[in-house]
């Protein structure tokens, strides 16, 4: 037997390796969380069917669902890029796990990598529950795929950079509070499911600058118009992100 055959070798594994078991675990601790999956899936879940079987709004013409099923997937985005990443971020920082996190051989860009990348596979699964039931319900989606994810890639940067940027400059109860009261209001007033022409003109206007007008009218021209590339829409998530990883680059708080 060779010498040194059993020496220890300590060190850091290679970030790669890092990134993937540091984004598994995200996505298991959010998987089961209730709290997480009420907001992330059963509500989207059950505004989907409500809205699409009960005539409670006015969509337009045409099938409800059609209208509906691109405005809960950027719910979907929103629940779980936004909301869902601030909170847990949040509380996080709170409890010290980003300032030990921090200190390990994870490179911090490493762990928000880990986090972004834990948010989209959420995401895929997100849609993909919320794409069967919709089709169940009679939806007949058109349009590019391609355009559909890029619009969604862009709104899941513009709400990721809002809701680490919440949750590193806030205090946990703070962004508790505030993520779910701007969940709220960006579901009643994003075009999720009213349309933006019920609000009065001035309204319209504001409201369409949101990054949740923008990815639920985008996608509604796409998968509901079958139209191309809405470049306006994308535009104004691009803004959207670029502004906001940039302030929560620029501001964020590790403890």
């Amino acid at each position: 037997m060779s010498a040194g055959t059993y020496t220890p070798k300590p060190g850091a594994a290679p970030v790669g390796r890092m990134i993937a078991a540091q984004a598994a675990l995200e996505t298991k601790m959010l998987l089961r969380n209730g709290e997480q999956l009420l907001l992330t899936v059963v509500i989207p879940s059950l505004l989907l069917v409500l809205f699409s079987t009960v005539d409670i709004v006015d969509t337009g013409s045409g099938e409800a669902v059609d209208f509906l099923a691109p405005g809960v997937l950027a719910l979907a985005v929103m629940s779980t890029a936004f909301t869902g990443q601030a909170i847990a971020t949040g509380f996080e920082r709170r409890y010290g796990v980003l300032k030990r996190l921090g200190a390990s051989p994870l490179p911090r860009w490493a762990l928000m990598t880990a986090k972004t990348l834990s948010v989209l596979v959420t995401e895929v699964l997100q849609i993909a529950l919320l794409t069967a039931i919709a089709l169940a319900l009679g939806w007949s989606p058109h349009g590019d795929p391609l355009s559909v994810a890029l619009l969604l890639v862009l709104g899941t940067a513009a709400f990721s950079g809002l809701g680490l940027l919440m949750a590193g400059t806030l205090k946990a109860e703070a962004t508790l509070a505030a993520a779910n009261l701007v969940f709220l209001l960006l579901l009643v007033g994003g075009g999720v499911v009213v349309p933006l022409d019920k609000f009065p003109d001035a309204a319209q206007s504001v409201l369409g600058l949101l990054p949740i007008s923008a990815l639920s009218d985008g996608l509604r021209d796409v998968l509901r118009d079958g139209a191309s590339m809405p470049w306006g829409a994308a535009g104004v998530l691009a803004v959207w992100a670029v502004l906001g990883l940039g302030a929560a680059a620029r501001f964020f708080r590790w403890e």
